[in-house]
């Protein structure tokens, strides 16, 4: 299925990088240049995989059958996941081989990069062809998905650029020379942005400042018509001192393709299916329209220091981002006139503070706090006050996935199932307020490590029958390093439903009057990095 290819796409199969040092954890997956200076320095290729073992017991699942359990989306929405009584019990297994060349003809001044992805439920399907398909019994199953393919060529000394399928994450930092770990917790932390792309990327380091110019072609459609969707940034960073960065970007989107292209029958942009299946914000283009037009820009700053702990006692991070835009409609009888139909004014922001109570960075205590403005009225006053993300375009392709939670908002640990409360941080337009709280204990450093957690969160703006207050969650995690590269990991969480579940533009995916049940998962995950 199209959406769980692309959940776990980038779900997962960006998190190469362990911490930095002093404090590395070969369990986290490494960069890919990180994992090509382990090998021998002669080489000019190199591959290595990531491997992910799922088994989860859970109350949620699709009531829609054609879906078996692969899907994308918020909770209780069109995706029609739910809970009830019933406990589902699957397993889940995911590949990815990642492939570096770098010729010594071309000085190593070249190189092309790919990495692949095999997932599937066990058990599915045999004898066929399909993503996130081909473990029932006797395999032989087509089943190879690309993430990326692309090229990189030093121009000059701290300048390079990326042609090709990759990594399209709202940050300054290169994706292929920074750890995850580090990209998910500074910059914009893949709040608006975290997917893959074909584009054009400059990546540069001069004047003391780093620099990334890009340009993406996120659908083309037809070629010979103007009904396509780019998006364009420059985004900048500076290193203050020590651990201190403070960072700057600039984006902007022109979408003419009225929603054409796109996953599946779910269409793409600002007016389709594929927006409320994400959990984002559906503009409501008039029925006759002949033709509109988006454009939307971000803006915004942000700043970190030691996020990881590596270097010091205390840490954080922080971003603000202004999201303006507006959408266009043909006036009848006017062929290439348009009119304003919405404007766009939103706005979002995020602050995380972190401690270090022992001798591991990962003895820490962690406080996030997440605002994103949300909208009453649509579009009736001519604006929309909340916030767009990449998911109004992919499925998905903005991933806030390390606030802290499993089911209030999206975690990680995912191969075919991608779903929470809130999967975008807009939440449907209503806009989003919530905090998070983690206490991580290294148990028996190295090996042994343990992290409890809570979150709450609430609606910006009162739905209609329903309440503001979202709901509570409680989590837990160990993991146990049996070998170096090599670990098992139990994880667990329940959520406690506020009263905003009980208005029925929420529940829009599930049956039955009232609250739903409150869901909760259980889970157990063997990860192996291959090097």
């Amino acid at each position: 299925m199209f959406v769980s290819s692309l959940a776990s796409s980038f779900a997962l199969a960006l998190a190469f990088a362990p911490p930095p040092p002093p404090e590395p954890d070969p369990l986290v997956e490494k960069a890919p240049e990180q994992i090509k200076r382990t090998q021998k320095e002669d080489s000019a290729f190199q591959i290595y995989g990531y491997f992910l073992t799922r088994a989860e017991m859970t109350n949620v699942s699709p009531q829609n059958d054609l879906f078996k359990g692969q899907i994308v989306g918020r909770l209780f929405g069109p995706n029609t996941t739910t809970t009830s009584p019933d406990r589902a019990i699957f397993l889940e297994q995911r590949l990815i081989p990642f492939i570096i060349a770098e010729p010594k003809l071309l000085d190593r001044r070249a190189r092309l990069r790919a990495s692949f992805e095999l997932d599937w439920t066990f058990g599915d399907t045999s004898n066929s062809t399909g993503g996130n398909f081909g473990s029932a019994i006797t395999a032989d199953q087509v089943n190879l998905q690309t993430q990326n393919v692309a090229v990189e060529i030093d121009l000059w000394k701290g300048w390079s650029v990326n042609v090709g399928l990759q990594r399209l994450y709202d940050t300054a930092l290169d994706p292929y020379r920074t750890p995850i770990s580090n990209i998910q917790l500074s910059g914009n932390r893949m709040a608006f942005w975290g997917t893959d792309a074909v584009g054009v990327v400059l990546h540069g380091n001069q004047w003391g400042q780093r620099f990334k110019i890009g340009a993406y072609q996120l659908y083309e459609n037809l070629i010979q018509k103007d009904d396509d969707v780019a998006l364009f940034e420059l985004a900048t960073d500076r290193h203050l001192g020590k651990t201190w960065h403070v960072g700057g970007h600039l984006r902007y989107l022109r979408d003419a393709s009225m929603g054409q292209g796109g996953i599946g029958i779910l269409g793409q942009g600002p007016d389709s299916s594929l927006v409320d299946y994400n959990g984002g914000y559906r503009f409501t283009i008039p029925d006759g329209t002949e033709s509109w037009r988006g454009h939307f820009a971000w803006v915004g700053g942000d700043t970190s220091f030691n996020p990881e702990l590596t270097a010091g006692r205390f840490g954080g991070s922080a971003f603000a981002v202004g999201n303006f835009g507006q959408i266009v409609t043909s006036i009848p009888n006017q062929p290439g006139d348009y009119q304003k139909l919405a404007n766009v004014l939103g706005v979002a922001a995020n602050v995380r503070a972190a401690a270090r109570w022992g001798k591991s960075p990962r003895d820490h205590v962690t406080l996030d706090v997440l605002y994103t403005s949300g909208d009453h009225d649509g579009l009736e006053d001519g604006t929309y006050s909340g916030v767009v993300t990449g998911n109004t375009w992919g499925s998905p392709a903005a991933v806030f996935t390390t606030f802290g939670t499993y089911l209030l908002l999206p975690h990680a640990n995912v191969v075919n199932r991608f779903y929470a409360a809130a999967t975008d941080i807009s939440n449907i337009g209503y806009g989003l307020t919530a905090a998070s709280l983690g206490f991580g204990a290294d148990i028996v450093r190295n090996q042994l490590y343990g992290r409890i957690g809570g979150a709450v969160a609430q609606s910006n703006i009162q739905p209609v029958g329903g309440k503001k207050f979202m709901g509570a969650e409680v989590n837990g995690t160990i993991s146990w390093r049996v070998r170096p590269l090599l670990s098992i990991e139990g994880h667990a969480a329940y959520l406690r439903l506020g009263d905003y579940f009980r208005s029925p533009e929420i529940v829009t995916g599930s049956t039955g009057a009232g609250r739903p049940k409150d869901p909760w998962t259980v889970f157990l995950t063997l990860k192996w990095l291959l090097v």
